[in-house]
């Protein structure tokens, strides 16, 4: 039989259950190891973990996303594979995208990111945040009983992150159906291809990439003309493809931050004999609360480095092209940095240095976010009720509860959270002020193609092109490769009249004009 510290971490749905109890065997084995016969590093120690982190110029982020089982794109060779990473960033998963850029690029885009979560910008969602949650939760507590994850915490992050993004009110229903239908990053049964026409972070860049033109076009005073003309710290323009990536990495992959630590932190609400009934008393303990959860039971297991250039870690040689893993919640419980460290502690000394949110240049940016929607949610909830708990029905009682979590080697979060909420003597539960969602007109995930004889750049969008052999054969005759581009996938809901703005090179008006004349000649029966 394998042993636990040598079980394969990334297909394991075994240790997707208890990854801590697997931390904990690897960590026996020292604070790095490399499993029997697996090609990558597994760091559990604090100050090894906090140690690459820091280290930038020797440490790639590449392969955040994909973690560090995945092969490389190609064979390292020599002491510094920098210029080979770059020249093959493209084929590594999600290599374009924030949170697995280094360097000047990362830094640039980074910049943008860093204008959303100022403390002013903050406090003015704060508003959005208070009346939103109020409604959650007097809905919740009135019905006495909820389904944590789905009618609260994804809609509640969603919209949050909407509303500090300016995104339209018509459009934020739809947003939220494509964030809670998203299989989680980093799924154990397997990724999907990022540039895949129904992947969500490509409906939602669709959006995205309408809204960038729109504001750059026509700016007006709102957050996503700010967002779309925003310029890097030298001064340059963001070509437009960045800030739709930008956009979309944002909802598909930074509001699970903040859902999944929603429901972590309410299991400890629910199970701590005599907790919650403290923190109804002293609100004021839930920032504290929030810091320990996400010490114990934080939503990002591991992230994922390279090694770029020969470098030690500590005193061990570990040579460019290494594959390392960052086990982020074995970290958070290393008895070498916490005392009694799978213990929860409500005012635990020193808590706010976990690395629950990473650090250094990748810190998350939307950790500040995070800590108040769980605050302000948690504070609702609670002060409309008596006692919360998790219902027995489906997750069995106390001490011996029954948890789904979403198959992800990333993400810690429940799939699931049923609860059973008792209304606190003398709430008006009815009080509440009309839906801040207001009455959002529908929106259609895909209009009905036109027919050939009206087949234009102007009026058609390229997804109704691509699936007509005729007219695909015009756009690759004219623009070849286009139809086998993966990067075209997020424009596909657009005209290409619109995707001339993104790449007025490639897309000039006499080309269109040559596409249109040939799209008019195509039989119409």
């Amino acid at each position: 039989m394998t042993e636990l510290a040598d079980r394969d971490y990334f297909t394991d749905h075994e240790i997707l259950v208890d990854p801590y109890a697997y931390f904990e065997a690897v960590r026996g084995k020292g604070g790095i190891y490399r499993p029997k016969g697996k090609d990558y590093l597994i760091v559990t120690g604090f100050e090894e973990t906090l140690e690459i982190m820091r280290n930038s110029e020797d440490f790639s982020a590449i392969i955040g996303l994909q973690g560090a089982s995945a092969p490389l794109p190609f064979t390292p060779r020599g002491c510094d594979i920098t210029a080979e990473i770059e020249a093959h960033r493209e084929a590594f998963h999600g290599g374009d995208l924030l949170v697995n850029l280094d360097d000047n690029a990362h830094l640039q885009l980074r910049s943008l990111v860093n204008r959303l979560f100022t403390p002013s910008r903050l406090k003015a969602n704060e508003a959005f945040i208070q009346a939103f949650s109020d409604e959650l939760a007097r809905d919740a507590v009135a019905n006495g009983s909820v389904e944590l994850v789905r009618a609260i915490a994804t809609p509640f992050v969603t919209l949050v992150i909407a509303d500090l993004l300016g995104i339209p009110a018509e459009d934020r229903q739809r947003f939220i159906e494509i964030i809670e239908n998203a299989p989680p990053p980093g799924n154990l049964d397997g990724e999907l291809d990022l540039d895949a026409e129904d992947h969500p972070f490509v409906i939602m860049g669709g959006y995205f990439a309408q809204y960038v033109a729109d504001r750059r076009a026509n700016p007006t005073e709102d957050i996503l003309s700010e967002l779309a003309n925003a310029r890097y710290p030298d001064g340059t323009l963001p070509d437009e493809m960045a800030i739709v990536k930008l956009g979309m990495f944002m909802f598909g992959a930074g509001q699970d931050t903040s859902a999944k630590l929603l429901g972590n932190a309410m299991r400890f609400i629910v199970d701590q004999p005599g907790l919650q009934d403290r923190l109804r008393a002293d609100p004021a303990l839930i920032p504290a609360l929030i810091e320990e959860v996400l010490r114990l039971e934080g939503s990002t297991k591991q992230t994922a480095r390279l090694a770029r250039k020969d470098t030690k870690i500590g005193d061990l040689e570990v040579p460019a092209g290494t594959k390392i893993m960052l086990a982020i919640a074995a970290a958070n419980r290393d008895p070498a940095r916490w005392e009694d460290p799978q213990e929860f502690r409500l005012n635990r000394p020193k808590i706010r240095e976990h690395v629950a949110f990473g650090r250094s240049a990748h810190t998350c940016a939307g950790a500040p976010l995070a800590r108040v929607e769980v605050r302000i949610i948690l504070e609702k909830l609670l002060r409309y009720t008596s006692d919360i708990d998790l219902d027995p029905a489906v997750h069995g009682p106390r001490g011996a509860r029954k948890l789904d979590f979403e198959p992800s080697f990333i993400i810690r979060g429940l799939a699931e959270l049923h609860l059973k909420l008792t209304p606190a003597d003398g709430v008006d539960l009815n009080a509440a002020q009309p839906s801040i969602l207001g009455k959002a007109p529908a929106v259609e995930a895909s209009p009905s193609p036109v027919a050939p004889a009206g087949y234009s750049t102007a009026r058609t969008r390229l997804a109704v092109l691509l699936k007509d052999e005729a007219a695909k054969a015009v756009l690759d005759a004219h623009f070849p490769g286009i139809t086998a581009d993966k990067r075209i996938g997020m424009a596909k809901s657009m005209t290409l009249r619109a995707i001339q703005k993104f790449a007025p090179g490639q897309f000039s008006n006499e080309a269109l004009d040559a596409v249109d004349l040939d799209l008019a000649a195509l039989p119409t029966g």
